[in-house]
């Protein structure tokens, strides 16, 4: 396989905006005694917000929502569903990528939250941290990176 000039520059600029930007939200969590900014589907999402902006899974409103819902649903079921891990982790999964899908706010990366709360154990604070503030701060950067300083067409109008 031949790796073009062009690509590889693509792939290179993807690498280091979210090296930075989780880079950011890592110093943020782990020197800072601000709270957590990190969740492990924030990982999957620099794909997306860095190598293709332009995706419609990309946006704003997707990504947060995306991982708003889903995080929510993995909090619901972890709280009040009394089923087996397997069974909760399985059915909130499903039950994210449908609200997902329903509420039109499709981001791939957020499926993962489900498994991530009911697996952590956590509670409705997740929902603020790292969910909404972390996603805040990571939109902020990929906007600024990708609008301003990279001078693509992001968020896509």
């Amino acid at each position: 396989m031949k790796l073009s000039k062009k690509t590889f520059i693509k792939a290179a600029i993807a690498g280091i905006c979210s090296t930075g930007t989780i880079g950011i939200l890592a110093v943020i969590t782990y020197q800072t005694p601000l709270g957590i900014f990190l969740a492990a589907s924030f990982g999957s999402s620099m794909v997306l917000l860095f190598a293709y902006p332009e995706s419609p899974f990309a946006q704003p409103k997707n990504v947060f929502f995306g991982h708003l819902i889903t995080a929510l649903v993995g909090v619901v079921f972890a709280e009040y569903i009394d089923l087996p891990m397997y069974v909760n982790i399985s059915m909130a999964v499903g039950a994210g990528v449908f609200l997902m899908v329903f509420c039109n706010v499709v981001h791939p990366p957020a499926g993962g939250n489900p498994i991530i709360v009911i697996v952590a154990g956590v509670s409705y604070e997740y929902l603020i941290n790292p969910i909404i503030l972390g996603s805040f701060i990571m939109l902020a950067l990929a906007i600024i990176i990708n609008k301003f300083l990279l001078k693509k067409n992001y968020p896509v109008s």
